[in-house]
């Protein structure tokens, strides 16, 4: 599979892109907990099919020392007994927000208090534009069919 648009060799994707990563280092720099940035990213890109998302976040929480149980069950988490209460709030505020077009009345009161619980102010900014970049890294991806599978760690650092 080859992508339909060379956006890592374009020099107007590659001025977009690096503003987009210029915030993305805002995030990452934040309090907000790098696990739960990265589950964050990988539910949103699993919603949204962008495997080439997928593929890199799963592989930087492994390398950050993100157990293969909790990365396997990050779709199923509902059920699953292994994340913290927060993480399980942010991961319903991922799916609410990244889902945003398919539910009328957009992120519920009940998701936001849930999360307002365990998450300060700045780290509810962080947690709201995460999701909201992961899904612009999402859509640019999916709409030019970036492959998956190629990623290395560290390989855009």
């Amino acid at each position: 599979m080859e992508a339909r648009l060379n956006v890592f060799g374009n020099p107007l994707a590659m001025k977009v892109l690096r503003h987009v990563n210029s915030a993305g280092k805002v995030l990452s720099d934040s309090t907000l907990p790098a696990a739960t940035q990265e589950l964050v990213k990988i539910r949103a890109s699993q919603i949204n099919g962008c495997g080439f998302c997928t593929d890199m976040h799963t592989k930087d929480a492994a390398k950050a020392g993100e157990t293969s149980v909790r990365l396997n069950l990050i779709a199923a988490w509902r059920e699953a007994t292994v994340f913290t209460d927060a993480e399980r709030a942010a991961l319903e505020l991922t799916e609410q927000g990244t889902r945003i077009a398919d539910a009328a009345g957009g992120v519920t009161d009940a998701a936001w208090a849930d999360a307002a619980k365990y998450y300060d102010e700045d780290q509810l900014v962080a947690l709201v534009s995460l999701i909201a970049l992961i899904n612009v890294y999402n859509r640019v991806n999916v709409m030019v069919q970036q492959p998956a599978g190629g990623y290395e760690p560290g390989m855009f650092d």
